[in-house]
């Protein structure tokens, strides 16, 4: 199940599965972040039992997901975590497991631990791309609350071979910046509260899908990434221009991706990055630096106490004095390194940062 790179629409040629009995809409994904377990609960309670369509879910999680059985108890279609290689069946709701990216080829999921895109895996945007190239016109995209941006650039996608895009209302999330970054870059077709949603995803996979588009260049490239078909980006395959930045998870050199009017960066392994998501990484990896050097510091001060001590013990008073003046210094440049972290902890407060988004806590970015 390999993604044909000489394709320029999506596979249309296999009369297989879902796509032999439905011309529908029969394919929505929906991706959430932070403050997202809420609107998932509301949007699957309220799908009727003979929705003509599959659902497929990713949530940011970390090591371990209990989202498959919240559903399963509030759903009234069957629940259940994707497989690798499952057939994809309509009236049936595929979560996303820790750690894999969930994909969709042809009639099938693929589970691939691919580089992470926005911090994240499972990210939101590789099962958007794999969707819209599988799916074509026939994809229904869904943005729910979340954090920094990811399932723009998956959402443009959607839309650019004829899906359809609908967002939770930003006044409705609990955490609205991946739906006010959707709403900003991509041409939306319906922006609802999540208690209007459920209904109207019924209604638009019972309507018959419209001409499916030719993907836009880079996007199958972006996938068979996802898919670790790429191990590494070639210049033949680079998607934009070498930028003076550095990848934040691999601090290898990042493309510059200029995809419309939004600014994107890949690594030449993979990790990909809205630019919100480039500040917030070096944020998380500012902040580390910055508590190991407080670390290093206060332990500096601690032995060259001790050593004064020794010293004093010994009645060589010209080294004691030496090791309290390093004290004193190493206290200093802690107690610095200590306020910087507090005006960071203020400032992140009144900008009323969600904090640490690298760390993915379900339902936490």
């Amino acid at each position: 199940m390999a993604y044909d790179r000489n394709r320029i629409s999506p596979a249309r040629d296999t009369e297989t599965g879902l796509r032999r009995a439905k011309r529908n809409r029969f394919i929505i994904v929906i991706g959430a972040s932070a403050g997202g377990v809420e609107p998932l609960k509301q949007i699957v309670r309220d799908l009727p039992a003979d929705l003509p369509a599959a659902v497929f879910i990713v949530l940011h999680v970390g090591q371990v997901s209990y989202l498959p059985e919240i559903l399963d108890r509030v759903a009234t279609l069957k629940t259940s975590v994707a497989k690798n290689g499952a057939t994809c069946k309509a009236g049936n709701i595929y979560v996303a497991p820790p750690g894999f990216h969930l994909l969709l080829h042809d009639d099938h999921m693929m589970l691939r631990r691919g580089p992470r895109e926005n911090l994240a895996r499972p990210a939101i945007d590789p099962l958007f791309r794999s969707a819209a190239l599988s799916y074509g016109a026939s994809v229904i995209g869904v943005l729910l609350s979340g954090s920094l941006s990811d399932g723009t650039a998956g959402l443009r996608a959607i839309k650019a071979v004829g899906g359809l895009t609908v967002v939770q209302h930003p006044k409705d999330t609990l955490v609205p910046s991946m739906v006010e970054s959707a709403l900003h870059y991509v041409e939306i077709d319906h922006c609802l509260p999540a208690a209007e949603l459920g209904g109207l995803l019924a209604k638009l996979a019972a309507e018959p899908a419209g001409e499916t588009l030719a993907a836009p260049p880079g996007v199958r490239l972006e996938a068979a990434i996802a898919a670790l078909e790429h191990s590494t980006m070639k210049n033949e395959d680079r998607l934009g221009e070498l930028s003076v930045f550095t990848c934040p998870e691999c601090h290898g050199p990042l493309w510059e991706i200029e995809d419309g009017d939004m600014l994107r960066y890949r690594c030449h392994t993979g990790h990909a990055f809205t630019a919100d998501a480039v500040m917030e990484a070096q944020a998380i990896e500012a902040d580390e630096i910055l508590w190991s050097l407080l670390r290093s510091h206060q332990q500096r001060a601690e032995f060259a106490r001790r050593m004064a001590e020794r010293e004093k013990t010994q009645h060589r008073s010209q080294l004691a004095s030496e090791f309290g003046r390093r004290a004193k210094e190493y206290e200093a440049d802690a107690a610095l390194i200590e306020r910087i972290l507090e005006s960071r902890r203020v400032q992140a407060t009144d900008d009323g940062a969600v904090g640490e988004e690298g760390k993915h806590k379900e339902g936490k970015g």
